[in-house]
């Protein structure tokens, strides 16, 4: 027998010339086979520059996680843009009112989210090892305002999410609150509009949300590409999603005939349902139905207050209890019969807090917004005379209600520095407390910090100078 050859060795010990011919194919298959897997594993070694390059999947199931790979960016592309404490509350959730409670967060911004922690940077980062999850809102679609409104703390901002969530941020100190709302509104701006962003998910999310034939015919290339198990399952949603919301098409018709249906808000007040607010009304409005220019319940206050408050320390500073001070302000609303010398009002900080409040719910305040440039103006002028002589000529040219409950204001406050070295409160410090009530900008998107110093000025300049600028005001 003769002994087999290298070239033989491959295909030994087969006989026929068939067998041969299929073993050697299988051979040749196998060993094609391995050495994919060889190539495949040498893609996996690391390169000079540390990646990996990974292999192309060949699963039609494996290409969409690439795909969503490519998509939503790793974490590390996030970068931080701003972080901080300030105050919080959340208002809203998906639409529904919250209750609001105000605590402290070490907030993140970074691209296209914010991030609200309970604790310090390092203790959050600590926490996210163990599993904790921050509270995330998504900016995309956010719209950003001011909402002096929503709260009596001053410096607030609200924003909303597309998903119906409500947050307003809050912070004493002016500069690091202005930093915070321009720093979100660029982000939230730089933000692409349309539904064509970086998140894929909010897309899937209008899909199951709508029934609109335009979205559906949109997306019908791509259910057709589908496995025939994933399509149904895709059809299904859809269905299901077209049919709630012909449910809610059905209960938004029924809500929209009840409110044309019910009765207008003349015909409720008419019949007494609903009375008159003096809190929030405006005070040409209250003035009106008193058939008064000044409103009897700033009467009222000044009454109280000259009766039994000149002398007690810090006046007006000094916050009343805020649960006595919205009883108050109901029973004003309801149109009671108000006894301020009643006991459960002897605390005179709860009387000069209403007093406070009322202006502040004010929609316009007591110097109209037509006139704060103006008044502004006035504060910087550099001559003395010149400055008091334009004062007098503004508040000559106020509508009759502003320009007497102001003259009746600030005469009282008068009184209250004339008692200052009783109760502590200078002409400076009451400028400081009602400054920024009395006196503010419609929009207050910039220059915060420097109008609150003019209207602490304009309101220190009207005190000192009371006799001068409403000398043809005085009986």
């Amino acid at each position: 027998m003769q002994k087999p050859t290298n070239s033989d060795t491959s295909v030994a010990p087969l006989s026929s010339t068939c067998q041969g011919t299929g073993a050697v194919q299988m051979r040749i298959k196998n060993a094609n086979s391995h050495h994919d897997r060889l190539s495949q594993s040498k893609s996996m070694i690391l390169t000079d520059i540390g990646k990996v390059t990974e292999p192309i999947s060949r699963h039609r199931r494996n290409h969409s996680q690439h795909v969503l790979k490519d998509i939503i960016p790793p974490l590390e592309q996030l970068m931080v843009e701003k972080e901080g404490y300030l105050q919080k509350a959340k208002i809203a959730d998906g639409g529904k009112k919250l209750r609001k409670n105000w605590a402290t967060s070490w907030i993140v911004l970074s691209s296209g989210k914010i991030e609200f922690y309970k604790e310090s940077k390092q203790q959050a980062l600590s926490n996210m090892k163990s599993g904790y999850k921050p509270e995330s809102v998504d900016l995309y679609g956010a719209h950003i305002e001011w909402a002096k409104e929503k709260s009596s703390r001053k410096n607030v901002f609200q924003i909303t999410t597309v998903s119906g969530n409500e947050f307003l941020l809050q912070s004493d100190i002016d500069f690091i609150i202005l930093d915070w709302f321009h720093a979100i509104k660029n982000a939230i701006d730089r933000l692409p509009k349309d539904s064509t962003g970086p998140s894929r998910s909010l897309e899937l999310f209008k899909i199951q949300r709508s029934s609109s034939t335009e979205l559906l015919s949109h997306y019908d290339h791509e259910i057709k590409e589908q496995k025939p198990e994933h399509r149904r399952s895709l059809m299904f949603r859809l269905h299901h999603s077209a049919s709630d919301t012909t449910d809610k098409n059905r209960v938004k018709s029924r809500l929209k005939k009840f409110i044309t249906r019910r009765p207008s808000l003349k015909t409720l007040q008419e019949k007494g349902l609903i009375k008159d607010q003096i809190f929030g009304s405006h005070l040409h409005t209250v003035c009106d139905r008193e058939n008064s220019t000044v409103p009897g319940f700033v009467k009222q206050c000044i009454e109280a207050v000259e009766k039994r408050g000149l002398d007690v320390d810090g006046i007006y500073r000094v916050s009343g209890n805020l649960a006595t001070i919205q009883k108050l302000r109901f029973i004003v609303n309801q149109e009671e019969k108000l006894n301020l010398d009643d006991s459960q009002w002897e605390d005179i900080h709860v009387v000069t807090g209403a007093l406070k409040m009322f202006f502040r719910e004010l929609p316009e305040p007591l110097f109209p917004y037509s006139f704060f440039e103006q008044f502004v103006e006035a504060i910087k002028k550099q001559d003395s005379n010149a400055r008091i002589e334009m004062m007098k000529c503004l508040v000559q040219k106020l509508p009759p209600p502003n320009r007497d409950t102001m003259k009746v204001l600030f005469k009282h406050l008068t009184k209250i520095v004339a008692k200052a070295s009783k109760n502590l409160m200078s002409t400076q410090s009451l400028g400081i407390v009602f400054g920024p009530t009395l006196l503010r900008e419609e929009n207050e998107m910039g220059n915060m910090a420097i109008h609150m110093v003019y209207q602490n000025q304009i309101a220190e300049l009207m005190l000192s100078e009371y006799n001068k600028i409403f000398s043809s005001e005085e009986d």
